[in-house]
């Protein structure tokens, strides 16, 4: 068979032009309306090659018309349109179309420098400023505002109102980054409007670079407008470092530089402090430029010093007072000290046999309370060990644990944790830089049945600065310390919401928190007027929990209507205890409804007067979730790993209670609580240890006092026990040859290595800087110069630096690199060494993006000469959800035939019974006429069979004709199938 009749049949009709016409109109139509969609702006197309595909239709329709699949022509013009419809909207698929909106609204978004150097006074005038521009502005246009420093963050997205009442975002303001904050305020403008950033600053940049973000910009379309903020010091004196002796003894006298520049000759009196002590005061002249002045120091007995060199000059001669500071840092080496850490609330029996047990050993020992150690890790360096008897997490700030992680990290020293109520996961150290650097994390990951907590927050706006940051600060804190079985959920106020109340999210698995915590970022807490609905809100899923344990959290200024007596009540049948936290509140009264109900609910109500106390409250409430993790059993703990801890120990007496924890992976187990008889394969360890950087860590479950471990106190193996313990996790010193010496200068830190050993040798030094946010960099030092390397890094804002060399090249009896520590810090932001603004860098930003240079007296920002913004939005989902229309309504027409008479009978309601009936009756008229007819008509007379005649028979008598047939009878004897199988041949003859 010919390949061509398969592709382009034969038709069976001939070709009219009123069979070409739903064609030639539906090409016309189609390609009129792309084009003109187009031209006026209704559409884009991304890719225009797909319309060669409309050389299908012919072919569809050619199809169509050689089939004549037996449609009425009506429905064979439908069918065919359809079909041609759907190769339409294919070929538009492939196009990529996108729908255009046209737009002449302006948004703007201001994006405020609220860095140091910006000062208060400024920042208030700026607000001032925009408050009063953002009011101004035409209806449907919108405002902004992005706030900024070091980092940026979004105060307000543009929309039409601008409800500003308070600078609620946290930013780092010890540095300027223009660049960031622009690109943040230029994510914000909605693509379909026209876009305009008004940067206020002094146009100081100590991060980044702006102009490299101009382009981007730019391209865009998007201007920026700038507003300086001009200043100019002519007079200026700072402290730029404060340098002390690298090698010093006990009982001897040193001398310290301190290290003064100044823009202008004047006099001020120089004070040195050691510990927070004044130790020297001089009165000094100075010069303009640099100017080294000397400092004495005396070192009384080891240990670890502290030092800072201030400046102070009369009123008018300096402009910035907070750069006249300058620190440093000594440590003198001596025998090394155990620092115990406890809390107000433990009892000193649980850890004074400790206490006597080690000095029993030669040890010196410090007790201090966890409020009291410092928040560097350098002043921890006279203590080898550290111990942590049963003090809870909210008892420390972030940074005191933050530098106990260090101490052992980065300077080698011991940590150790005992057991307690207030240890471990009950003590709320989950996820905390404490569980990172111990050996067992809070968690129970065996299959130890505990009971489960439920934990809902409830946020109210907070009305003061910085609020919601510090709500959402807080509601992290409380759900990083509980466990990953547990649940919590957050509810705040929000307009749009049904009620205006919601939940952020409901009550979710705290092992989903790195999901949660994005979600908690993303909340705007509101001012909700009331407290009965969302605590009812609580309750409902707080009892829909199959938790044990439920507990609800509630901040907030208490000005809410308080709720129904009968709620209060429902919380005290489902055993659902309410904390209230009291922040800013507006009377007495408030405070009364506040107490009231934690008081009725068994929950406790807080008061705090500093914001930085509401995380430890929040961590303390979390924590009553954790009480399960205590196990109050008796027990004798088995050997599972053998250590030097054991050592000439064989048999050991039994404690009382431990804390449940699961061991990490590289941890050594040394000993373990014997497995229950129902779970045999369920082991808790008792005491763990691992290396964590340069030192060692220690978990003991259980604790060494009165509590849990009441026969051990008289066994007479406790004290070599608690000596080897604490020898195998102590810090152990290396000799070394080599010395550190670290500052910063300007905005460079500098890092120097000398190698004093006897025999020289070339080395290959690494360092590794860890700064005040944590963010770490590596740096190779090069060779400067016989036994010297140096390098140097730019700084990231005032804080703290750790600095860690490791040194290869020279033989180690362990093989082991070379390593030492230092650091130093910053005692200012690089904020306060601009001593002017710098309208230079704003003018241009302003130029290179076609933005305008402002002055506080401009008002009218919204009247600037507007373009028509084009918008295009893909619109691909409609034209799949139109071809997936079009599918079943093709096999309809073609497929499913319609009885309009039907149809028509089901809209003439009251006809039809009526029309039914005499449909009916003449049918059955029909019916008996034709029986009657039948009856009586005679049948036929069968036709004789009549023989040849003989040749010599007489003529036959001729026979009566036989009637004819009627034509109806002659029809009835065919069936229907011959009739169309007789057409059917016919039609083939003819074609032929």
């Amino acid at each position: 068979m010919n390949p061509l009749r398969i592709l382009f049949p034969r038709a069976r009709r001939p070709v009219t032009f009123g069979a070409l016409l739903p064609l030639l109109l539906f090409l016309v139509i189609f390609g009129v309306g792309c084009v003109l969609a187009e031209w006026r702006g209704w559409f884009r197309f991304s890719y225009r090659p797909a319309f060669y595909l409309a050389v299908v239709m012919p072919w569809v329709w050619w199809l169509h018309h050689a089939g004549n699949a037996g449609l009425s022509r009506g429905r064979a013009v439908v069918a065919l349109l359809v079909r041609l419809m759907m190769i339409a909207v294919f070929i538009l698929l492939l196009a990529e179309p996108r729908a255009v909106r046209r737009s002449d609204v302006l948004s703007v978004v201001y994006a405020l420098d609220v860095s140091d150097s910006m000062g208060s006074k400024v920042r208030d005038q700026a607000l001032n400023w925009i408050m009063q521009t953002a009011t101004t502005k035409p209806q449907k246009d919108e405002a902004g505002l992005v706030v900024f420093g070091r980092d940026a963050a979004v105060e307000l997205p543009p929309r039409s109102s601008f409800p500003f009442e308070a600078i609620n975002s946290r930013v780092a303001k010890d540095g300027t980054d223009l660049g960031q904050a622009m690109s943040l305020a230029a994510a914000m403008l909605p693509e379909e409007h026209q876009g305009r950033i008004v940067l206020i600053t002094d146009g100081n940049e100590t991060e980044g670079s702006a102009l490299a973000k101009v382009d981007e910009l730019k391209a865009r379309g998007v201007a920026v407008d700038v507003l300086p903020v001009a200043f100019s010091y002519d007079k200026e004196v700072w402290l730029e470092r404060l340098d002390l002796p690298r090698v010093v003894k006990a009982g001897e006298t040193y001398e310290a530089s301190v290290l003064l520049d100044s823009l202008a000759a004047g006099h001020g009196t120089l004070r040195l402090r050691e510990n927070g002590k004044q130790i020297f005061e001089k009165e000094v002249d100075y010069n303009a430029g640099k100017n080294r002045f000397t400092l004495p120091l005396y070192l009384r007995e080891p240990g670890y010093y502290e030092y800072a060199a201030t400046i102070d000059v009369p009123p008018g001669e300096d402009g910035w007072a907070e750069n006249n500071i300058a620190i440093g840092d000594l440590y003198l080496r001596g025998e090394g000290q155990v620092l115990l850490l406890t809390d107000t609330k433990s009892d000193t029996r649980d850890w004074e046999p400790l206490v006597a047990a080690l000095k029993a050993s030669e040890r010196i020992v410090q007790v201090r309370m966890a409020y009291e150690i410092p928040r560097e890790a350098t002043a921890l360096l006279p203590y080898d060990l550290i111990i942590m008897a049963n003090a809870s997490a909210d008892a420390f700030d972030a940074p005191q644990l933050q530098a106990l992680r260090d101490a052992v990290y980065h300077h080698g020293a011991g940590l150790i944790m005992l057991g307690g109520p207030q240890s471990f996961g009950p003590g709320g150290y989950h996820r905390t830089p404490i569980e990172e650097a111990l050996p067992v994390e809070m968690d129970v990951k065996q299959k130890k049945v505990l009971p489960k907590g439920a934990l809902a927050i409830i946020l109210h706006t907070c009305e003061f600065p910085e609020g919601n940051t510090w709500a959402k600060r807080i509601a992290k804190e409380a759900i990083r310390v509980l466990g990953a079985q547990d649940e919590v959920g957050l509810i705040d106020y929000a307009w749009g919401a049904q009620n205006g109340y919601n939940w952020v999210f409901p009550l979710t698995p705290v092992s989903e928190y790195d999901k949660l915590v994005p979600l908690i970022n993303a909340a705007t807490p509101g001012d909700m007027p009331d407290f009965h609905t969302p605590m009812q809100l609580a309750l409902t899923g707080l009892q829909q929990s199959d938790a044990a344990l439920k507990h609800l959290i509630v901040i907030s200024d208490g000005d809410p209507s308080p709720p129904t007596p009968a709620l209060v009540q429902s919380f005290v049948d489902s055993k659902i205890s309410v904390s209230m936290i009291a922040i800013n509140p507006h009377g007495g009264r408030d405070i009364s409804i506040m107490q009231a109900i934690s008081q009725q609910t068994g929950g406790r109500y807080y008061f705090p007067e500093d914001p930085a106390a509401l995380p430890s409250i929040f961590i303390k409430e979390a924590k009553t979730l954790k009480r399960s993790m205590l196990q109050n059993k008796t027990f004798t703990p088995e050997v599972d790993f053998p250590s030097p801890v054991l050592k000439g120990i064989d048999q050991m007496p039994p404690l009382r209670g431990y804390v449940l924890t699961t061991a990490k992976p590289r941890a050594s187990t040394v000993l373990r609580v014997p497995p229950d008889k129902q779970a045999p394969d369920q082991l808790d360890p008792l005491l763990s240890i691992w290396r964590f950087g340069l030192g060692s860590t220690a978990a003991w479950t259980s604790d060494l006092g009165q509590s849990w471990a009441q026969d051990w106190l008289g066994w007479d193996k406790y004290r070599a026990f608690v000596k080897q313990l604490a020898q195998q996790v102590s810090r152990v010193e290396q000799p070394n040859d080599l010395r550190l010496n670290t500052f910063a200068t300007g905005n460079n830190g500098i890092i120097s290595v000398e190698d004093f050993a006897k025999d020289e040798a070339f080395l290959e030094v690494v360092a590794r800087v860890t700064g005040p946010r944590g963010d770490a960099l590596d740096l190779p030092l090069r060779q400067t110069g016989s036994r010297r390397y140096q390098a140097q890094f730019p700084l990231s804002g005032k804080g703290r630096y750790q600095v860690s060399i490791a040194a290869t090249g020279r033989a180690a009896k362990n093989g082991e690199p070379e390593q030492l520590f230092g650091g130093f810090a910053v005692p200012y932001s690089p904020e306060y060494l601009s001593f002017r603004s710098n309208p230079q860098l704003l003018q241009q930003i302003a130029a290179r993006t076609g933005g305008r240079v402002l002055d506080p007296a401009t008002t009218d920002l919204y009247h600037p000469e507007r373009h028509t913004r084009e918008s295009t939005q893909p619109v691909f989902d409609w034209l799949l959800i139109f071809l997936a229309c079009l599918l079943p309504i093709d096999v309809a027409v073609r497929r499913v035939q319609l009885d309009w008479m039907v149809i028509r009978g089901w809209f003439s309601f009251g006809k039809k019974s009526e029309d039914s009936t005499a449909t009916m009756g003449a049918l059955l008229g029909r019916k008996r006429r034709v029986e009657a007819t039948l009856a009586t008509t005679p049948e036929p007379a069968s036709k004789p069979i009549a023989k040849p005649p003989l040749k010599s028979a007489p003529p036959s008598i001729p026979k009566p004709a036989a009637p004819e047939a009627k034509p109806s009878d002659a029809g009835e004897s065919i069936s229907t199938t011959e009739r169309l199988l007789a057409r059917k041949r016919k039609r083939d003859q003819d074609q032929k």
